[in-house]
């Protein structure tokens, strides 16, 4: 994806590896040098050296934190002091806030109507003042710009700033020193500023790296912005950390040169990822946080062999949301499962179906009847039953000896 070899100067003037490490020694002893370690199980899952870099772990849960402080502590005189603006939802919204109350700055975060009131509370808990305004995020956006001239503040940009982007490399370059012999890093992109940051560094270090951008299937911004194409953008996405509908210019401009290839995952393999995670490495990862190793569990050819960096980058997300997520996954398993059976409504008939579920020891959690809407004749009925099973092959001999036994089964699957 490389452009012609005009292009690399010209998008090396916009970021340097130089920018990066100011930016460690501004920010350094105010954020946490989170660790990198390697993951057994993911690799042999992979069939690649998988590294995780733990952003989760910064205090307000994402790297976010790197680049919102770096922008505040390049901010000087009167500028400053009357306080910055960002528009956002997200951790940009909780870094800035924490980061500029900590150093004495009004920070005033401008956010739609519809955001969910634990994220308003979120950001108002390290001291941010929330404006709500609008129902899109490009509303919100708007008025952000209308209260930075109103008000004589500055905005922070979340991704599309060159200082923001700059505090954001500074996950790769700890990654690097940690662990120098990484030959690829899989990276997500909603905005660019993570991947521009990290790309600047890893071709500064390692000229010969992989670089991988990773995007949500529902949101190909960047995607249709480097490859040309024009595929849908927008929707419901478990990564909504990086579901930008408009990438940034600058961001675009450094990418074009830095990124081997950008890839899309889709919503199952984001919640299989966050699942993973979870149970593996005992890790709580938000949907952009899990799109590397998305990534690299859905596009195998890419990555198989090769000693691979990915970063974790953030950890916010809702706990009823992360629940259904862990259930679904165990349904795509097997292991979770709700059959629908056609039965006679008479007396027995239901005793005789929980038998086979005692025989193949498949425990049973719900179970619904249901006489009335259906095309059945009036003594019919159709029972679903969720039921948990130790494995596929456990539940599937189950269904079978059902279907043995005369009984009409199907199974409600998940996309």
């Amino acid at each position: 994806m490389t452009a012609p070899d005009s292009a690399p100067s010209a998008a090396a003037a916009l970021l340097t590896i130089a920018d990066v490490r100011a930016a460690a020694e501004r920010i350094a002893g105010q954020v946490v040098r989170t660790p990198t370690l390697y993951s057994r199980t993911l690799s042999q899952i992979a069939g690649a050296e998988i590294w995780l870099k733990f952003e989760n772990l910064q205090f307000t849960a994402a790297y976010k934190e790197r680049g919102a402080l770096n922008a505040l502590l390049l901010l000087g005189g009167s500028r400053g002091n009357r306080g910055v603006i960002a528009a956002s939802a997200g951790n940009h919204a909780q870094g800035l806030s924490y980061h500029g109350t900590r150093l004495g700055l009004p920070v005033t975060i401008v956010m739609p109507k519809t955001t969910p009131t634990v994220k308003v509370m979120q950001t108002e808990s390290v001291g941010g003042e929330v404006v709500l305004f609008g129902e899109t995020f490009d509303e919100a956006y708007a008025h952000a710009r209308e209260l930075e001239a109103e008000r004589g503040l500055t905005f922070v940009h979340p991704f599309d700033d060159p200082h923001v982007a700059a505090g954001q490399g500074t996950v790769a370059l700890e990654m690097l020193e940690d662990f120098p012999d990484l030959d690829m890093l899989a990276i997500p992109v909603g905005g660019g500023g993570l991947a521009s940051g990290m790309g600047t560094v890893a071709r500064a270090l390692r000229p010969d790296i992989g670089l991988i951008g990773v995007e949500a299937s529902l949101y190909p911004s960047m995607y249709n912005r480097l490859k040309g194409t024009d595929l849908p953008c927008g929707g419901d996405t478990l990564a909504e950390g990086i579901a930008v509908k408009e990438p940034g210019a600058f961001t675009s401009q450094v990418l074009a040169t830095l990124l081997d290839d950008i890839v899309l995952v889709s919503e199952p393999a984001l919640e299989s990822a966050v699942s993973l995670l979870l149970q593996i490495e005992k890790t709580v990862v938000e949907g952009a946080g899990a799109a590397g190793l998305a990534a690299v569990l859905a596009h195998p050819e890419l990555f198989r062999g090769r000693k691979i960096g990915i970063v974790l980058c953030g950890g916010n997300i809702d706990t009823r949301l992360l629940a259904n997520v862990l259930l679904r996954d165990l349904a795509r398993s097997g292991r979770l499962a709700r059959l629908q059976l056609t039965l006679q409504d008479r007396p027995g008939a239901l005793f005789k179906v929980m038998r086979e579920f005692d025989a193949h020891q498949v425990n049973i959690i719900e179970i619904y009847h249901q006489r009335i809407f259906t095309t059945l004749p009036a003594k019919g009925l159709i029972t679903d039953i969720e039921c948990e099973a130790r494995d596929k092959a456990q539940l599937d001999g189950l269904v079978s000896a059902l279907r043995a036994k005369g009984y009409t089964v199907s199974q409600i699957e998940l996309n």
